[in-house]
């Protein structure tokens, strides 16, 4: 999950619309917009920009008396459905500073014996569960971490490590697979220690399934290669594993065949997972006993927590299954986007992975934040051809590419509609083309 600020002049109106009679005004992009501008592949090095200002505002979209919303921006849009909710109301709950609540003393004994770990520990957000991760493995300030250089952790954590925690980073790079170089991480592990010219070497972090290089899974070979080096060097190995259990369906494995491979993991319940807030955060019992004094600094002790707690139990007992349905629905538009004639965009259809695509635009009068533009409008005569208006929401993400991502709340149907507007604006734009010429 990741990435949270925008200028407020990128947030569309979007319009209000009637469905199952009621009247509901949608908000969409938030006050969140993923706006990337970072290297594409190693051949895109010399272009690389970490932080782009530039784009342009979302114009206000087309009046329609029906309108579908297809909301592709992230999986962390999802909301709890009626079962989940139910889970919550009817919540037993305590004091879970004090160790009391049962329904988070249950969660974390679930998540504990999912991942193949001695304990774990419930965690308000992601970004706290990493960095409270990094705080335990690197015990003094100074100590340092090998990222990767497109990681979560390294671009979008606002640099909480430095910040909070006194912990130096230094990169790798990450590859188009989300994997690294295992020459060049072992030659940034730091020796001679104490030398007073080098901070020590502690952790080095991986991420799975890759964010930024769209939705990656890290291929278990790999991890058993970073884990014998950590063990080889006397460092531990963190995974930031958000969308963990999308690689656990991906790959058709248990969460603990992958997480025999690491020290520590944090995995997210808000996103594919449908939980509304929480991430677990696991490890052997000493660093989760640690990593309850880090909670408590960082503001992250939650009383009567077993409210949303429930929702987390929901998520890792029943939700995981339908991720695949999430992985198909990604696939199924990657495919429709191959088959526009003349080509106009270019998919690796092969790492298409789990449930984020990205998908580069080919066609020079359709960049990628227009056709996002285009993508989030009700356009002149759409109504007529697809029998309604439907807006589908995605982000322009970095070089000439679009990412867009599949969760709970889009149907195949919904895919289906948002297939049918992606043909509908691409011929559009090739009409529009063909005026000017």
């Amino acid at each position: 999950m990741i990435i949270d600020f925008i200028d407020p002049k990128f947030i569309p109106k979007l319009n209000r619309f009637d469905a199952c009679a009621e009247t509901m005004s949608l908000k969409t992009f938030g006050s969140k917009f993923y706006f990337w501008s970072l290297a594409f592949t190693r051949r895109d090095a010399g272009k690389r920009s970490y932080y782009n200002s530039g784009g342009s505002r979302i114009s206000e979209p087309g009046r329609a008396a029906h309108v579908r919303v297809v909301d592709l921006r992230s999986d962390t849009v999802t909301k709890p459905g009626a079962v989940m909710r139910r889970a919550m109301a009817e919540a037993e709950v305590g004091d879970d500073v004090m160790g009391e609540d049962p329904t988070v003393n249950e969660l974390q004994k679930i998540a504990a014996d999912m991942f193949g770990m001695e304990a774990a520990l419930f965690v308000p957000t992601g970004t706290m569960s990493n960095l409270i991760a990094v705080m335990v493995h690197c015990r003094e300030r100074g100590d340092e971490m090998i990222v990767g250089d497109l990681s979560h952790l390294h671009i979008y954590e606002q640099g909480g490590s430095a910040q909070l925690a006194g912990v130096h980073s230094t990169t790798a790079t990450n590859l188009r697979d989300g994997t690294m170089d295992l020459d060049q991480l072992e030659s940034k592990i730091r020796h001679g220690y104490p030398d007073p010219h080098y901070p020590r070497s502690r952790l080095i972090c991986v991420e799975n399934t890759h964010n930024i290089q769209g939705g990656r899974v890290l291929p278990l070979r790999f991890l058993q290669e970073v884990r014998a080096l950590a063990d080889k060097h006397g460092l531990s190995v963190h995974m930031d594993g958000a969308r963990l259990m999308n690689a656990v369906v991906a790959l058709g494995v248990s969460a603990a065949d992958i997480l025999q491979h690491t020290h520590t993991v944090s995995v997210c319940l808000s996103k594919g997972l449908g939980a509304p807030v929480g991430t677990m955060l696991a490890g052997p019992r000493d660093f989760i006993s640690r990593a309850v004094r880090c909670r408590k600094a960082l503001g992250g002790g939650m009383r009567q927590a077993g409210i949303i707690a429930a929702a987390g139990k929901v998520s890792l007992l029943e939700m995981v299954k339908r991720l695949q349905e999430d992985h198909d629905n990604a696939k199924t538009f990657a495919r429709a986007l191959q088959t526009c004639e003349p080509q106009l965009f270019d998919v690796d259809l092969a790492a298409v992975e789990t449930n984020i695509l990205r998908f580069e635009v080919r066609e020079p009068a359709l960049n990628p934040v227009e056709f996002c533009e285009r993508m989030a409008q009700v356009g002149q005569g759409e109504e007529e051809e697809l029998g309604e208006g439907v807006q589908v929401l995605m982000y322009p993400h970095f070089g000439n590419s679009v990412r867009a991502v599949w969760h709970l709340g889009i149907s195949p149907e919904d895919t289906q509609m948002a297939v049918r507007k992606m043909q509908f604006v691409a011929r559009q734009c090739l009409e529009n083309k063909q005026q000017r010429d």
